[in-house]
């Protein structure tokens, strides 16, 4: 009996693809380099499974297009790129993976968050471009970050382990914005007390976004949220681009309606808007807050024991829920 075939759509160590070969007929872009969508249906005909990242578009017309597919496994949590609705109307199994960089995407987010705080990336281009030449009581004054009023948009696995390293690490008073309240015993466990978005905005000193992406919260941080935020205020977004609106952002770094930035994700990336690289108060990072080496492997193993569960009849241990 032949085996089921697959596509893995980018580099993976070659270790998993030979354990993703004892089970399948693999496919594979080690080259790295994104496909195409015309491409990437046309590498996906005959296919039983694929295993992506965020980079790939999984939509009705690909669907259509590739009806042998009943398994899409990504390798990340978020999975707005994939249409959930569309594979569940056709039978496919979609799962992420959740759990396994909630520790170092936490620790990647409160790293971003100190670095706009206290200006360390404009400090070291400072320095590389040989300005500094003496002291200042003033040079690169930043805000503080200990003991003051952590916001957090989005409190899921990740939210929650900001709000420990805020709490207990840093002395902050958390404060959270979540569609969902949590329970009062997590919430004494955190230290954290659960407000509206506008008090959330007014209050945050360093406001944290990690709300998982969908059209509701589109743009939900735009020029009418920065009007309401403290001038000394941080943005830090490790959730996804879109929600912030990128160019509002800019205006709001360059008018000064808040005093710094950082970000991880952007509209339309890898392009961004040119005018991030034109504010000196913006910390930029490619979209790596998940990067050691021990979780993206873990990420990969997570996804191919999805994948292999998914076509030879197994349970897989993270599906996401169908919609």
């Amino acid at each position: 009996m032949s085996r089921p075939a697959i596509l893995v759509a980018r580099y993976v160590l070659p270790e998993l693809l030979e354990r993703l070969s004892q089970h399948f007929e693999v496919e594979s872009n080690q080259a790295d380099q994104p496909l195409p969508q015309p491409e990437l249906i046309d590498r996906l005909q005959g296919k039983r499974g694929v295993f992506v990242t965020a980079s790939e578009r999984i939509d009705a017309g690909l669907l259509d297009a590739c009806p042998d597919l009943r398994a899409v496994c990504t390798m990340a949590v978020g999975y707005n790129n994939i249409d959930v609705a569309a594979c569940t109307a056709r039978g496919i199994l979609v799962s992420n993976t959740p759990d396994v960089l909630t520790e170092s995407t936490a620790d990647f987010g409160f790293a971003l968050m100190l670095a706009a705080a206290r200006r360390i990336t404009e400090s070291e281009r400072f320095l590389r471009e040989g300005r500094w030449t003496h002291c200042t009581y003033t040079l690169m004054n930043g805000v503080d970050v200990y003991g003051r009023t952590l916001g957090i948009f989005g409190m899921g696995r990740i939210g929650q382990a900001i709000a420990r390293r805020g709490a207990l690490g840093f002395g902050m008073k958390v404060i959270y914005h979540n569609r969902n309240r949590l329970s009062p015993d997590i919430e004494a466990t955190l230290g954290a007390r659960w407000v509206d978005k506008d008090t959330l905005l007014r209050e945050a000193d360093h406001l944290l976004l990690v709300v998982p992406y969908s059209p509701t919260v589109h743009h939900a941080i735009g020029a009418g949220e920065f009007a309401r935020m403290k001038p000394t205020a941080t943005l830090t977004n490790i959730a996804r681009g879109g929600v912030v609106d990128d160019a509002a952002l800019v205006g709001a770094l360059r008018a000064g309606r808040i005093a710094a930035a950082a970000l991880d994700v952007y509209e339309g990336e890898p392009k961004l808007n040119p005018g991030l690289l034109e504010v000196p108060n913006v910390v930029l990072t490619p979209h790596i807050a998940s990067a050691t080496a021990a979780t993206r492997k873990a990420m990969a193993d997570l996804a191919a024991e999805n994948l292999i569960a998914a076509l030879t009849g197994g349970t897989p241990p993270t599906p996401v829920p169908s919609s």
